[in-house]
């Protein structure tokens, strides 16, 4: 579906997903979401999130970007929001806090966004990875599977996703990850269910990914 207006997603509580075409964005309390009008998405969220999202009508305010684009939920950017929510509120309230949350609203770098491949080669590896994040099969050992040059499958990988399949792997693995610590997992059961082989290894290349800990994922 699709809205008339710009939209800003973000959660109180829990980890959803938005699907815009081939491209998947994880939104968290600390990272929202912000999506131009007419900007034809989906979305799904674990059981347990609070949802939210804001609306901004498209003729009264410009839009941060042309394409959806992370933001990070700032305490002060939160209180804002919360504020828009507010039941009665007065059009000038609201178009003064509507200016506000513009002010502050910027694209994040830390985006939790993957793009999923969908060319014949690569679905193959796309999907069975998606499916188990903890598969340990490598990029030599698709090609073989594939019956094509690790070079191949190597270039397919960056034009079709902007990323290598290593990088790309541990974005899945990540948001996979995120998705079982908001429903309260512990970071070890985390780590082996994403397929390292300790905490620490995936605490590595979790905030090499997510530039976070796992732990500030994890319900207070």
């Amino acid at each position: 579906h699709s809205h008339p207006f710009h939209e800003l997603l973000w959660n109180e509580r829990g980890a959803s997903s938005a699907v815009v075409g081939e491209r998947i964005w994880t939104i968290t309390p600390a990272l929202g979401l912000w999506m131009p009008a007419g900007t034809l998405h989906s979305g799904s969220a674990t059981a347990g999130t609070w949802f939210r999202a804001s609306f901004f009508g498209f003729r009264t305010t410009s839009s941060i970007s042309d394409t959806p684009v992370a933001v990070e939920i700032t305490p002060l950017l939160r209180l804002l929001l919360e504020r828009l929510g507010e039941p009665g509120l007065a059009p000038s309230s609201r178009a003064a806090t509507e200016a506000l949350v513009l002010d502050v609203l910027a694209p994040s770098p830390r985006e939790l966004l993957v793009q999923i491949p969908t060319s014949d080669l690569l679905r193959p590896v796309a999907d069975a990875v998606r499916e188990d994040p903890a598969d340990q099969r490598t990029l030599a050992d698709w090609a073989s599977e594939l019956k094509v040059s690790t070079r191949t499958v190597a270039r397919a990988f960056s034009a079709e996703t902007g990323a290598s399949f290593v990088r790309w792997v541990a974005a899945v693995r990540a948001q996979h990850a995120i998705d079982l610590l908001t429903r309260g997992w512990d970071v070890e059961s985390v780590a082996e269910q994403v397929g390292y082989r300790s905490a620490s290894a995936f605490g590595v290349a979790f905030r090499r990914t997510t530039g976070l800990t796992p732990g500030t994922f994890r319900p207070a």
